[in-house]
Parts: C-alpha cells; sequence; structure tokens
C-alpha cells in the first residue's frame, strides 16, 4: 500500500492561504483604525532606529512646550522672558531636530548611497555637527534672553 503524500497545501489550507495572500493591503473603503494601524506598521518596519529617536525627542519637545503653554495659561505669565525663552528653546530645538532628520533621512528616489550621506548629499557627520552649533547658538540666546 503505498504511502499517503501531504502537502503543505492539504495539511494546513489556512496557513498557505495567509502566506500567499501577502501583507494586507488597504481598500478604498478602510476604516480609520485600519489605516491607523497600518501607517503605524509600515512605520515601524521602514524607519531606521536613528529616525525614530530622532521622533522620539521631536514628540518629547511638543510635549514641554505644551506643557509651558498651559502652564503660562493657568498660573499667569509674570516673568514673560522667561515663559518666552523657555517656549522658543522648546520650538527652536524642534525645528532643528527636524532639520536634521531632513539632512540624515535617505531618499531612495533621489539615489542615495546609504554610505553616510542624507538626501541632499550632507553627510551625517557634517548635519550632526550643524545640528550642535545651532543648538549652542540658540540655547545662548535664551539663556541672554531671560536677563
Amino acid at each position: 500500500m503505498p504511502a499517503k503524500r501531504t502537502t503543505a497545501a492539504t495539511a494546513t489550507p489556512s496557513i498557505t492561504k495567509s502566506l500567499s495572500s501577502g501583507p494586507k493591503t488597504l481598500t478604498a473603503n478602510s476604516s480609520v483604525s485600519e489605516i491607523v494601524h497600518h501607517v503605524w506598521q509600515q512605520y515601524l518596519t521602514t524607519t531606521p532606529e536613528r529616525t525614530m529617536l530622532l521622533d522620539a525627542f521631536m514628540a518629547f519637545l511638543v510635549l514641554i512646550g505644551g506643557i509651558q503653554f498651559v502652564y503660562c495659561v493657568l498660573a499667569g505669565n509674570y516673568p514673560f522672558n522667561a515663559f518666552l525663552s523657555g517656549f522658543s528653546a522648546a520650538v527652536g530645538q524642534f525645528v532643528l531636530t527636524a532639520s536634521l532628520r531632513m539632512q540624515t533621512s535617505t531618499d531612495k528616489a533621489k539615489g542615495a548611497n546609504g554610505m553616510g550621506v542624507g538626501s541632499d548629499g550632507v553627510s551625517h557627520e557634517r548635519a550632526f555637527a550643524d545640528y550642535i552649533f545651532g543648538s549652542l547658538i540658540l540655547h545662548f540666546f535664551c539663556i541672554n534672553f531671560i536677563n
């Protein structure tokens, strides 16, 4: 009596269906939660770790700026120079970090070779040095503005 052959298709049809269908794609009538989940999963799988760190720092700066603004509204703004200095430091650092993120992200459409050069041809070391220099100037002016 010949042995019965079992193939992957006959043994586990549900697994092969899920494997052959590939990643889930969005349709025109996808719900908002499906779209948000899909975008979040794409972000986690395709974004480099360094860029995620910059994004986390930018989220922290938004939180700090929001806390300062709410405090100014609720408790008053007696030393107004201190509020303006702290809030502008948070906003300025956010702008500098966004610039660093744009300079260090690789752009495959422009043909960046992944050899430490960002989308606009600036090396990552040069972009970081510019970021540090800009941050020092920003904080120098913010500290001087406090009085």
